[in-house]
């Protein structure tokens, strides 16, 4: 559904974006992250057409949107709907009315355009909330008008920037569940930029790292968190922070990738170290998978370097933390 062939930005002498290979098949529910400066924003705007790459390709649906312009470019966007993290609704407009106001743009007759709408708000659950203007809305609500606006086109792709970033927990959790549900019940595929590696853990089916604009890391979830030492994996499964006033201490950190815990119990049990030595840890089941990450405190840095061993002796990545 969403191809990205070699996709090259420069703007002026600066490279935004370097040879950003990407496929998202239909359907799916992709995670971008990265840091401030990763380019995630300008992947974005290419995305939509809104810049045009210097060199490589966007292909959404079969169209390549590098070669359009124009009323080709502004017909090929309706396949793309996109939900920002403050939403924008127009304040002296109902909810009803913001939903309907794309399909008013693309020239819409009035009754089908409030019916349509109607039928949207319905679809997020905001069906009694139609004559409520933004000012009378939470959060929340305003997020799912926002979504339903994006839908009123009918795309095939859902950009979500940011969509939660500005939420509570609470209703985080209910707009993942709005957007997973929407995959499901429209065969949507979705494309979520974010900061928030706990977004991508709930939702994503798979997910690109973003650094200095070039993929740093892509892949499926699963697969991602379970590889040892990647530095996407620690952070889409932190570890509390931790800190040890023993200079002669020494901290191991021991990646569970497919690895019962059990087995990294009995080897850190074979070389003397106690399960009472785990100061964190965070262990997930992904796709029937047991993921995630251990902390150790052990006494010395002979002591560290025997668990260490151990645990590489039977096929467990462990290091020594900083």
């Amino acid at each position: 559904m969403i191809e990205l062939r070699a996709l090259r930005k420069v703007f002026g002498g600066t490279v935004a974006l370097e040879e950003i290979d990407l496929s998202v098949p239909a359907g799916e529910i992709h995670g971008i992250v990265g840091r401030s400066g990763a380019g995630k924003s300008t992947l974005i705007r290419c995305l939509t057409g809104l810049e045009k790459p210097s060199s490589g390709t966007v292909t959404i649906d079969g169209l390549n949107l590098t070669h359009q312009s124009g009323p080709g470019l502004r017909k090929a966007r309706r396949n793309i709907g996109m939900v920002f993290q403050h939403v924008n609704l127009l304040d002296s407009r109902t909810a009803l009315k913001n939903v309907a106001h794309p399909l008013e743009i693309a020239g819409v007759g009035k009754a089908e355009r409030l019916a349509k709408a109607q039928e949207l708000l319905d679809f997020v659950g905001l069906g009694d909330r139609a004559k409520n203007y933004p000012s009378q809305l939470s959060g929340g609500q305003k997020q799912r008008v926002g979504i339903a606006r994006a839908l009123a086109a009918e795309p095939k792709v859902l950009l979500c920037d940011e969509p939660t970033s500005a939420l509570d927990a609470s209703t985080t959790e209910q707009i993942l569940g709005l957007i997973r549900s929407l995959r499901d019940r429209l065969g949507i595929t979705v494309l979520i930029i974010t900061h928030e590696m706990a977004v991508v853990r709930e939702i994503c089916d798979s997910v690109t790292l973003l650094a200095d604009g070039r993929v740093a890391r892509t892949g499926k979830i699963a697969e991602v968190i379970s590889e040892p030492g990647s530095v996407l994996a620690k952070e889409l499964v932190p570890l509390p922070p931790v800190s040890i006033d023993d200079g002669a201490s020494r901290l191991v950190e021991v990646s569970l990738a497919g690895t019962d815990l059990p087995a990294v119990l009995t080897a850190a049990r074979n070389v003397g170290v106690s399960a009472d030595a785990i100061l964190a840890g965070a262990v997930e089941t992904i796709e029937g998978r047991q993921v995630g990450r251990l902390r150790f405190n052990v006494a010395s840095t002979d002591q560290a370097n025997g668990l260490i061993s151990a645990l590489q002796a039977d096929g467990i990545y462990a290091e020594e933390a900083a």
